[in-house]
């Protein structure tokens, strides 16, 4: 059953209408998506970073890190930043929502210098770069988009653009490409408080994430359950239910969580992400998806 405030908008107008004679309780689906919504909104105790992951293309990292980004970015109220981390040519900044400029990481990369006087520069001033995803409340810092580029973003960028962000956001939101030993890859999974993995119902995306845990571990990230959620997206409107059943079994097992996520036309169409177009299914699965992962941070 789909809740949020359109659901229960009736017992605000019961209570008004009877000058607060009729109390109804709080019902159980009120209750848990007040929860959530708390969780989302819960103070850090200093910068975080959410690394989305699957080094299967068609995984859904991308518009799970846009479904992410607008669940946290409305609940929380900003303060959040989405970051294309593909050492060449990622999707994220085709996915989300245009700006003024055409500027990429690796034009942040080039001015960092702008930066450097952390009493001089201002959060104002990665207007330039980051495109701002309106009503959603986050930004987005997309990847290479021009074909004359050459080279890719390595270890060093990655953590030169991380401490970047660290200072003007709460919450950094990394998607990652499909490469597991590029060096900006390898970096994004050590600096990340909790890594996601992206998963469709679909045996080779739940193969190659389980395939990206033993390698995780096999490089030395240790306690690597509880420092990973999953969340499973339904790519059609029919998925093979027993396949389903099995990836959430065995998730489960080598991830602390794993949460179902319903399709949506808005997120698999390939365009930009129109976030007003959300089911409210969708909208609530993310927000209890979201509630769980600030909770582990």
């Amino acid at each position: 059953m789909d809740v949020g405030p359109a659901t229960w908008g009736w017992r605000g107008f019961l209570r008004k209408a009877s000058f607060g004679l009729i109390k109804l309780q709080m019902g159980k689906a009120e209750r848990s998506w007040r929860e959530s919504r708390a969780a989302v909104q819960r103070s850090f105790d200093g910068p975080r970073t959410i690394v989305f992951a699957n080094p299967k293309g068609g995984a859904a990292k991308t518009t799970s890190v846009l479904a992410a980004g607008y669940t946290f970015g409305t609940v929380r109220g900003g303060g959040v930043v989405a970051w294309d981390n593909n050492e060449t040519r990622g999707t994220l900044g085709i996915r989300g929502e245009r700006a003024n400029h055409q500027n990429t990481t690796r034009e942040l990369l080039d001015d960092l210098e702008k930066f450097q006087d952390v009493y001089e520069s201002r959060i104002g001033d990665l207007g330039a770069f980051v495109r701002s995803q309106g009503d959603a409340h986050f930004d987005v810092l997309a990847s290479d988009e021009r074909a004359d580029v050459t080279g890719t973003i390595k270890a060093d960028d990655f953590g030169a653009v991380h401490r970047l962000l660290e200072r003007f956001y709460h919450l950094i939101l990394v998607d990652t490409g499909n490469n597991l030993r590029a060096e900006n890859w390898l970096a994004a999974a050590q600096t990340a408080d909790l890594i996601v993995v992206t998963c469709t119902v679909r045996e080779d995306t739940g193969y190659s994430g389980l395939w990206m845990l033993d390698a995780l571990v096999d490089a030395g990230h240790q306690h690597i359950r509880e420092k990973t959620v999953t969340v499973l997206a339904d790519p059609s409107e029919k998925v093979d239910a027993q396949l389903a059943k099995d990836l959430v079994e065995v998730y489960s097992k080598r991830t602390s969580a794993v949460f179902r996520i319903p399709y949506d036309p808005a997120l698999v169409a390939g365009s930009v992400i129109q976030y007003g177009q959300l089911s409210e299914k969708t909208r609530n699965a993310w927000l209890e998806a979201c509630a769980a992962m600030a909770q582990r941070l």
